[in-house]
């Protein structure tokens, strides 16, 4: 069951909701693959809504430690083959007026972006949810999964089978909301989003039915029990979206609200988002739980690797926790090229 509110408020007053701090740069991690070039547009759009420079990065991996050592001429010529394909890709998308720059580092992917997010101050990494060689619906490319794991600043992952094309245009904003102050976090972002594209903010909270404990058949009472519960949580959950809307709505942007009920909370949002017509899901890696043993909630690491539109998931802007940064403060064993084994 499925309750909608909508509201529109004038565009003239102005909310502390909008005054989100600057995003200072985004980065879109771009392989040699046709296919993860499609995330170039909707990293361009997002940084371009928030008035933030983008960096294409490619990171050019090393030949394997087993492997014989390759010459440093080859190697040159391999990363000046890779910057002027970076380049070229740069002032193709960057022809509309954007500030598009590229990058060229070495080293292992995931480690690499990693540090070079945390060196630049990035706020924002765009990736592919699958990398060159991924393959399958559903999975995470072993980059994207890294990065999710070292916790280096918010992500936009974007599905492969998204459409390569012009700047996309962002006209509904999925935002699961469950009542916390963390997913409530997102807030300020979705604003400055849906006011560049003039999108309309889709606000969603689900209500999970209530188990109750069952030893035999239930008795019609405690069905009765349950079903008050349900339509108690409803009305709590309608009157929570109904304040977030209000304080987004003084923002002059589109706002309503959807109250999902019973069923998978994390196929739920699946489904809203095919139904509605979703472009962009935002949410926080972390809800009411807030688990600081796990870098992420289970309905975000759900939505990483199944949601059919670009997924932002919102973190703070510490690049990495204490123990990856020490981790990754250590000397690389990488073989440099040309290099024999000793």
């Amino acid at each position: 069951m499925i309750k909608t509110n909508v509201i529109r408020a004038p565009s003239s007053k102005e909310h502390s909701e909008a005054s989100a701090s600057p995003c200072r740069r985004v980065i879109a991690c771009v392989d040699g693959s046709e296919p993860n070039q499609r995330i170039i547009p909707h990293a361009l759009a997002v940084a371009t809504a928030l008035d933030a420079p983008l960096t294409l990065l490619r990171v050019v991996e090393p030949p394997p430690a087993d492997s014989l050592p390759q010459d440093p001429v080859e190697w040159e010529i391999r990363r000046r083959e890779a910057l002027d394909d970076l380049d070229r890709l740069a002032q193709r998308h960057g022809a509309g007026g954007g500030r598009i720059e590229a990058e060229i580092v070495d080293g292992q992917p995931a480690e690499q972006i990693a540090f070079w997010a945390r060196d630049q101050q990035v706020d924002l990494i765009v990736l592919s949810t699958r990398g060159e060689h991924r393959t399958g619906k559903w999975s995470l490319g072993s980059t994207a999964r890294s990065l999710a794991e070292l916790e280096c600043g918010s992500l936009l992952f974007v599905p492969p089978s998204m459409a390569e094309g012009p700047v996309p245009s962002y006209r509904r904003l999925l935002v699961p909301l469950d009542g916390s102050c963390r997913a409530e976090s997102v807030l300020p972002r979705v604003t400055r989003l849906a006011q560049a594209h003039d999108a309309e903010i889709l606000l969603a909270h689900a209500v999970p039915v209530p188990e109750l404990t069952e030893i035999g058949p239930l008795e019609a009472e405690d069905l009765a029990l349950r079903e008050r519960l349900v339509r108690r949580n409803e009305l709590v959950g309608q009157r929570y979206l109904n304040r977030i809307r209000g304080r987004l709505a003084d923002n002059g942007v589109t706002v309503r609200g959807v109250v999902l009920r019973g069923g998978d909370i994390r196929s739920g949002l699946v489904d809203l988002a095919i139904r509605e017509h979703v472009d962009l899901i935002v949410l926080a890696a972390h809800g009411c739980t807030g688990r600081p043993d796990v870098p992420y909630g289970s309905v975000t690491g759900y939505m990483m690797t199944h949601s059919p539109v670009p997924l932002l998931v919102v973190r703070p802007r510490s690049a990495l926790s204490a123990g990856d940064a020490a981790a990754m403060d250590k000397p690389a064993k990488v073989r440099m090229p040309g290099r024999a084994a000793l």
